[in-house]
Parts: structure tokens; C-alpha cells; sequence
């Protein structure tokens, strides 16, 4: 019942708006995932009282980032070039693959410093619930990768979630096979954590602490 009642309460704000330009761009802030309508209508608020220069460049941004943007022709992380600036980088290694669900977990590695090798960016997890199946993610190209470059080792370095977990099995056997060391993070974050949330510390630790897949199996 107190759900329907903030819905309708949403309704009420919408319905009340006496700008369709307002009512317009608070619904498409309102599209952004946490953002309901009230959040979306102080953000709209708030860019009306800024310059038009900073308005429009705003908007300049968002255009230039959904027309430019790249994703890395050899990992998929987002970038502004063919290649990103990681792969392309001459000191990191080609031998240890770090295998992410998205562009946060590598921030959130990048940020504890204690990694050196290169990514490869899954773009999501298998969620069948979701739709989302191994069909729907960069896992072909990752076994191209371990065959074409002599990859040595895969860290599999997903959230300690069930859809993580499955992602994590999925991949294991289809590699388990290929002349190539499989090890995880070890378990420093708690079960169901997103790596993007995990502190520093405890990130780092849980990379350079990694261990063999199959010993991960058996907890």
C-alpha cells in the first residue's frame, strides 16, 4: 500500500508540472537507473538556473559521448580510440588476462595499483532472469585471446554474486582445457559484493592473494 501511495504521489508531481519542456526533460532524467521523478526534477531545476553556455555544454558532452565513444577492439573497454590506453600500453603484460563483468570493475582495480597485466571486459554477467545468456557476452573473443596471444594466466575477478559465480563456471569450462593458468580473486569481499564497492584495500589484497579456480570450487 505505501508503494502504490509514492507512485501515486509521482503521478501527482508529474501531472502537476505546468511546462511540458519541464515535464519533458524531467522524464528523461528519470530514465537514469536510482533517479526516480523527484530526484530527476531537482536535477532539472537545478540546470535552469545555470549559464546557457554551461547548459549547452552539457548537452554537448552526452552527444559527444553516445557518437564518439569506442569500445577497445582487443578487451571492449570504453575508449576513446580503437585501443585503449591499456591495452596499447607497452608495460603492461600480454601473459595475465584480468576477466571483468564492466568499465567499473576496472576502475576499481586500476585504483588499487597492484595489477599490471591487461582486461577483458565481459559487458555483464549471465542473468537468466534478465535475458542475459553466454551468447550475450564477450566470451568468444576472450578464448580468442588465450589461443592467439599465449595468454598464461585468467584471473577471474567477478562479483561474488550468484550471477558472478555462474559467469565464473561458465568460463572455466570453456578454457579449463587451453594450456593457460585459471585462478580468482581471493574471497576477501563478502558474498553478493559488487568489486566496484569494494574498498581499495581489501580489492588489492584480494588480487595479489588470488587462487587456483579449482581450489574455489570446493568452498
Amino acid at each position: 500500500m505505501l508503494n502504490l501511495s509514492l507512485k501515486l504521489a509521482e503521478i501527482d508531481i508529474v501531472n502537476s508540472y505546468s511546462s511540458k519542456l519541464l515535464n519533458k526533460a524531467v522524464e528523461q532524467f528519470s530514465i537514469l537507473p536510482g533517479i526516480g521523478k523527484r530526484s530527476a526534477l531537482r536535477l532539472v531545476l537545478h540546470l535552469l538556473k545555470l549559464e546557457k553556455e554551461e547548459v549547452t555544454e552539457f548537452a554537448l558532452s552526452l552527444t559527444d559521448l553516445k557518437e564518439h565513444i569506442n569500445y577497445c577492439r582487443h578487451c571492449h573497454n570504453i575508449s576513446d580510440e580503437e585501443t585503449c590506453e591499456i591495452c596499447s600500453n607497452p608495460k603492461r603484460s600480454d601473459k595475465i588476462l584480468c576477466v571483468v563483468e564492466d568499465i567499473r570493475d576496472v576502475i576499481a582495480i586500476e585504483n588499487t595499483q597492484q595489477f599490471f597485466g591487461k582486461y577483458h571486459v565481459l559487458g555483464g554477467v549471465i542473468s537468466p532472469i534478465d535475458g542475459i545468456g553466454p551468447q550475450d557476452l564477450n566470451i568468444h573473443t576472450l578464448v580468442e585471446r588465450i589461443e592467439k596471444d599465449s595468454v598464461e594466466e585468467i584471473i577471474m575477478a567477478l562479483g561474488s554474486t550468484m550471477e558472478g559465480d555462474t559467469t565464473n563456471f561458465f568460463i572455466y569450462k570453456k578454457i579449463k582445457d587451453k594450456a593457460v593458468n585459471i585462478s580468482t580473486i581471493a574471497r576477501g569481499m563478502a558474498v553478493g559484493e559488487q568489486l566496484e564497492y569494494t574498498d581499495e584495500i581489501t580489492l588489492g589484497k584480494s588480487i595479489k592473494n588470488r587462487i587456483p579456480y579449482e581450489q574455489s570450487l570446493g568452498n
